[in-house]
């Protein structure tokens, strides 16, 4: 067995061999529905997400008084993984985001260790949008928010199912009444009169480490890379909504941390489990914790509902090169969506909800999410000058970003990705081997 079942090389042609699609190609496609709107708006649903009302309390422990410094180094290294990933995509529009990007560029085991990292980081992160869902939800006893939370990935999964237009309609809607209740929110916290106290430690490490977990909220725009065969006219939409979604969810996330540091200063931010229902409250406006309750449950929802669809489009892109199970590839012919990579999707996930704590799985998704974006900028640094939209120097900071980063992430999170990722090469590497024997 080859490295390359599809006989490229890296950097040889326009799209990789294993993920063009001839004519005479007898593989199913993915239909071509979604414009600039929908396509950023499945971003910004990811980005707009559980995040903005749970990732704030960590960070702040991290960063104390210099939070807004932390976020603003994280969204200084998203902005150049979006460069990477939208100068990438415009090239090669298939399904598989950097899995795709790394085996064209860098060669196969490049990419596969990217397809290992995105999935891995984002399958517990499905499940802890979907247990911060529950959470919002039924705030009782354990066992009923996990099914709860179980219920949200089957009905989810089932969206997702019946076709990505669908998927783009749903994220549209509940990325609405997220945006309605963060805009209440900000109104509320801009417009008390409070004096907070700012007085924190923290450290060089510590701002780098709040900036690695806020990192976690803006990886959404990868959802829109994973949908490259999904877009039309994939070389002009997917550039433009990767940009349209990062900036507007950077600046929906200045704006809450501005509002939260003016209401409760970093410490109390620290301390808090949900820091925007605390900061209403402090406010004396505690009618509107219902309402910020519902926001974050929607806001889980459409986190979710995005997720799923980009870890199929990238399961699907590993399961055409045989780096995954051959049946995982399946497309549906009547909804047009891997429909069995979502199915083994929403039932790893089903069982995380059941059986794992995941309160530290945003280190843990972090770290995967930066380890794939390092091999995005790496694939981009490879590009020729015909293929380029934004300088090299941006792929050298995004890739040196990703790594300090990671290397900064709380150490049990980082090991356990780490451990999952070299089994999954260990496997990858057991297969070749055996099919040379």
């Amino acid at each position: 067995m080859t490295e390359n079942p599809g006989g490229s090389r890296p950097g040889t042609g326009p799209q990789p061999a294993d993920e063009a699609q001839s004519p005479n190609d007898s593989r199913p496609a993915l239909a071509r529905r979604l414009g600039v709107g929908d396509a950023a708006v499945i971003g910004l649903g990811s980005m707009v997400g559980a995040g903005v009302f749970a990732v704030w309390a960590p960070a702040a422990k991290s960063a104390g008084a210099l939070l807004l410094v932390s976020l603003v180094i994280a969204a200084f290294v998203a902005y150049c993984n979006a460069a990477a990933s939208a100068q990438l995509a415009a090239v090669y529009p298939v399904s598989g985001g950097t899995y795709a990007y790394g085996r064209e560029r860098l060669g196969p085991w490049w990419g596969y260790t990217a397809g290992c990292a995105f999935v891995l980081g984002k399958t517990a992160s499905c499940a802890a949008m979907a247990l911060t869902f529950a959470t919002y939800v039924v705030p009782g006893h354990e066992w009923v928010r996990r099914l709860v939370a179980l219920a949200a990935v089957i009905v989810l999964a089932a969206v997702n199912y019946r076709g990505v237009t669908r998927t783009a309609a749903l994220t549209r809607i509940l990325v609405a009444c997220s945006l309605a209740v963060l805009a209440l929110v900000v109104i509320l916290l801009l417009s008390a009169d409070h004096v907070t106290n700012w007085t924190t430690d923290t450290s060089p490490y510590g701002v780098l480490q709040a900036a690695g977990l806020l990192f976690f909220a803006f990886a959404g725009y990868a959802r829109i890379a994973t949908m490259g065969e999904e877009v039309r006219d994939p070389a002009r939409t997917i550039p433009r909504a990767i940009l349209i979604a990062l900036f507007v969810a950077v600046g929906i996330y200045l704006v809450i941390g501005v509002s939260l540091l003016l209401a409760l200063g970093p410490a109390r931010i620290g301390e808090a489990s949900a820091p925007l229902a605390t900061a209403v409250q402090a406010v004396d406006a505690a009618w509107a914790q219902p309402i910020v309750r519902a926001g974050a449950a929607l806001a889980s929802l459409g986190a979710l509902v995005a997720l799923i669809a980009g870890i199929g489009r990238t399961t699907l892109a590993m399961a055409r090169t045989k780096d995954l199970p051959t049946w995982l590839a399946a497309v549906h012919p009547r909804f047009q969506v891997p429909h069995h990579a979502e199915i083994a999707l929403a039932a790893v996930v089903g069982v995380l909800v059941l059986t794992t704590d995941l309160r530290g799985v945003i280190g843990f998704s972090s770290f995967g999410v930066l380890l794939y974006y390092a091999i995005a900028n790496a694939s981009a640094y490879t590009q020729p000058a015909g293929q380029r939209r934004w300088p090299r120097v941006l792929n050298i900071l995004g890739l040196l970003g990703c790594v300090v980063l990671a290397a900064t992430l709380p150490l049990t999170s980082a090991i356990t990705c780490a451990v999952l990722l070299a089994l999954a090469l260990l496997a990858r590497w057991v297969r070749l081997r055996s099919g040379r024997a």
